[in-house]
């Protein structure tokens, strides 16, 4: 006598513990790529105006005109967000300095300390925000196999004590109690590798972005030096 084995019907006719465990990986795995498409959305937009940025900066524009540029052209961008922080930091202090020197020249004790704290300040707030939600992803492709295979260690359990109970050991009583079982491995590598292949990626992504950031830092603070006397 045939048997239904389509993935709907197992689904359906499992257990309750099995139906638990796949319905908690589908919606991990319905979180993982919803954080996977606005993780990629963001680190390519931070990529396109992390590029644009320095193309602006580098070209010899003003400060003060780039400054002022930010918030339309670039809201909310890590690299602009850095440079905002020191450049700011560097003209209050100067507005200090020029209260006490009529030169305006920022003395090295007291301004290049202060810019160099504001612009790790604000690196350290920019990675924890690219970083953000990447621990779930990691989270999701290190444990739903584990969740998976619990399922299928619970529905092998439940396929062996139907067998015991029928004293039936043909594949035909066999087979829906392992297939059921199955699904739920199958389920937690669905939910767990593309977890893992994106963490992946937006970790290297999150390098490179962080490499540049202090790449621009230092270059910054090379620049912001000229202007302080020793």
């Amino acid at each position: 006598m045939s048997q239904d084995l389509s993935i709907l019907h197992l689904i359906l006719n499992a257990s309750f513990v099995v139906q638990g465990v796949l319905i908690l990986l589908i919606l991990l795995s319905i979180m993982s790529w919803a954080i996977i498409f606005n993780k990629w959305r963001f680190y390519r937009k931070t990529r396109n105006e992390a590029e644009a940025f320095s193309q602006a900066f580098w070209s010899g524009s003003d400060m003060d005109t780039i400054l002022a540029g930010i918030p339309q052209q670039y809201p909310d961008s890590p690299l602009p967000n850095i440079f905002q922080a020191g450049y700011r930091e560097f003209m209050r202090t100067r507005r200090e300095a020029t209260q006490q020197d009529s030169t305006g020249k920022i003395t090295a004790a007291g301004g290049i300390d202060g810019i160099r704290r504001a612009l790790d300040a604000a690196f350290s707030r920019e990675i924890e925000k690219l970083s953000r939600h990447l621990a779930f992803l990691a989270t999701v492709g290190s444990t739903a196999p584990f969740i998976g295979l619990f399922g299928t260690v619970w529905g092998i359990v439940n396929a062996f004590q139907s067998i015991a109970l029928s004293k039936n050991t043909s594949l035909i009583a066999v087979a829906p109690g392992i297939a059921e079982a199955l699904v739920a491995t199958a389920f937690g590598l669905v939910a767990a590798i593309p977890a893992v292949v994106a963490y992946n990626k937006f970790t290297s992504d999150l390098k490179r972005t962080g490499a540049n950031m202090e790449q621009f830092s230092s270059e910054f603070l090379n620049i912001i030096s000229r202007h302080i006397k020793a």
